[in-house]
């Protein structure tokens, strides 16, 4: 068992909805999550704090972008009805309020996002001067496009995969520690007070705010940390008004972002390192099971949550499908954490299309 926590990068971006298929078409056509990791129908057993300590039904996939960044976990409720956020979200409310989508050319995204209609800012720039626009989905989630040179294929298609979050916090110090001490974003890039024009277009967004963008100083390492590449976590404090937290009173996998998830190896040590902290894995799967099967992938997960209930998942992974066709799976406890898979064996899961 790895002693050494190694962390990959961020493996998924979770997102509630009403309709699994329907919202992956169209993260398919508009982010390229066309790449089906595991698909599953099952009960949720481990997530009893979050789910009104009930087991629930439900419907979840796993879908990548293999030119990099992260995947999206897109997860349905099946035997209860999702139930929606009861007010119109506003920057700085608290969990994560915005994911952010990496590309090659924010002006191409967003000229090709505006002839197809999508609800969408104007081009600004952040803090940094770098060029951003933020947009809606069908569904009622905010994004953030932000540019890339770091990709793990070729560019093809206008998007990458999920390579950070917008998250609310009451207090950013405190929230540091988990961010900085726990995830690896050890660089505050950016630490500002004011109003933003980048801001001005979500609701909420006029007010006035301390912002701060968090990045890694060290490249990431391990099995997919080439295909996932650096991240960044901005931390939004509203300071004009009270934030509400955008699940309350609702379960984790309602409609929304319902977490952050890392790709982690050294799980005994992070729960250690994390009980240091006054940080305890709330949700932890090897308490009940050996190893998680997730039907094609397996492995063990844990949840944590930031000083304002924000949703972290970690996953050590074990096992993923290449070829599921072929019955072509990679176990991951026979090689060295620290090595990044081959970058054809990871490509050669192109083959794992979702075909909408």
């Amino acid at each position: 068992m790895n002693k050494e926590i190694i962390i990959s990068g961020i493996q998924q971006l979770g997102v509630g909805t009403t309709n699994v298929y329907e919202s992956w078409r169209w993260y398919a056509k508009y982010f390229g999550m066309d790449t089906r990791v595991f698909e599953e129908r099952a009960k949720a057993m481990f997530m009893l704090p979050y789910t009104g300590n009930q087991p629930q039904e439900r419907h979840a996939a796993l879908a990548v972008n293999l030119q990099g960044g992260g995947g999206f976990e897109i997860w349905q409720y099946t035997e209860r009805t999702p139930q929606k956020v009861g007010f119109e979200l506003q920057l700085g409310d608290l969990g994560i309020f915005a994911g952010k989508i990496k590309c090659p050319n924010v002006e191409k995204v967003w000229q090709w996002y505006k002839e197809e209609g999508i609800e969408i800012s104007e081009i600004s720039t952040n803090p940094l001067g770098e060029k951003v626009f933020f947009f809606n989905d069908p569904f009622g989630n905010c994004f953030e496009m932000v540019e890339s040179t770091e990709w793990f294929s070729k560019p093809t298609k206008l998007t990458g995969g999920p390579v950070g979050a917008v998250i609310g916090s009451t207090n950013i110090d405190k929230a540091l520690v988990v961010y900085q001490q726990i995830l690896g974003f050890d660089t505050i890039v950016s630490d500002t007070t004011d109003t933003y024009k980048d801001f001005a277009w979500l609701k909420g967004g006029e007010g006035r705010f301390r912002r701060v963008i968090l990045r890694q100083s060290k490249q990431p390492i391990g099995y997919f940390s080439r295909m996932f590449g650096k991240a960044e976590i901005e931390l939004v404090q509203a300071l004009d008004r009270t934030p509400k937290k955008i699940y309350e009173g609702r379960f984790w996998g309602d409609p929304g972002f319902i977490q952050l998830c890392f790709d982690i190896q050294g799980m005994n040590a992070m729960r250690e390192k994390c009980a240091s902290l006054n940080c305890p894995f709330t949700v932890d799967s090897s308490k009940s099971v050996d190893i998680f099967d997730m039907g094609e992938a397996s492995g063990n997960f844990v949840y944590i949550e930031d000083p304002d209930g924000t949703l972290i998942e970690m996953v050590e992974t074990y096992r993923i499908p290449i070829i599921k066709k072929l019955g072509w799976y990679i176990d991951l406890t026979k090689r060295d954490p620290k090595k990044p898979l081959p970058d054809w064996l990871l490509k050669a899961m192109k083959f794992n299309k979702f075909k909408g």
